[in-house]
């Protein structure tokens, strides 16, 4: 009954979750994704309605964006300038949902050693759509 009244609707609900994520938190899709898996939101479903929400989306400009966000108080030319400041972010930028090789393209603009980063990139990443 609640059902037909549009009370539990899966779809409605994965595309408002998402969309909210993407405005408030500006996380990446794969966090996304994960988050409506842990809510108990059918694969498939949560897949197709982040792909929705997210297919206008730059990611790498979301990532920077996100970096300015969290490190807010750091100048941009202090950002990153220790290796491990370098792998710390990019852990962090993992866990935010976003794609190995989005991060290390932004991260290569920020860091002091971007050679650093080619290490962490997969040679052969394959794109979402």
């Amino acid at each position: 009954r609640l059902k037909d009244h549009g009370y539990l609707n899966d779809q409605r609900f994965a595309e408002s979750f998402a969309a909210a994520r993407l405005a408030n938190d500006q996380l990446g899709r794969t966090r996304v994704v994960q988050d409506l898996r842990e809510r108990r939101v059918a694969p498939a479903l949560a897949e197709r309605s982040v792909r929705e929400v997210y297919q206008d989306v730059n990611e790498e400009a979301l990532i920077e964006e996100w970096i300015r966000r969290k490190y807010r108080s750091a100048p941009r030319e202090s950002l990153f300038q220790q290796d491990k400041d370098l792998a710390a972010a990019y852990r962090r930028l993992l866990r935010a949902g976003f794609r190995s090789g989005e991060i290390v393209r932004v991260l290569k603009r920020f860091a002091k050693n971007p050679d650093l980063l080619d290490s962490l990139e997969p040679p052969d990443e394959m794109p979402r759509e």
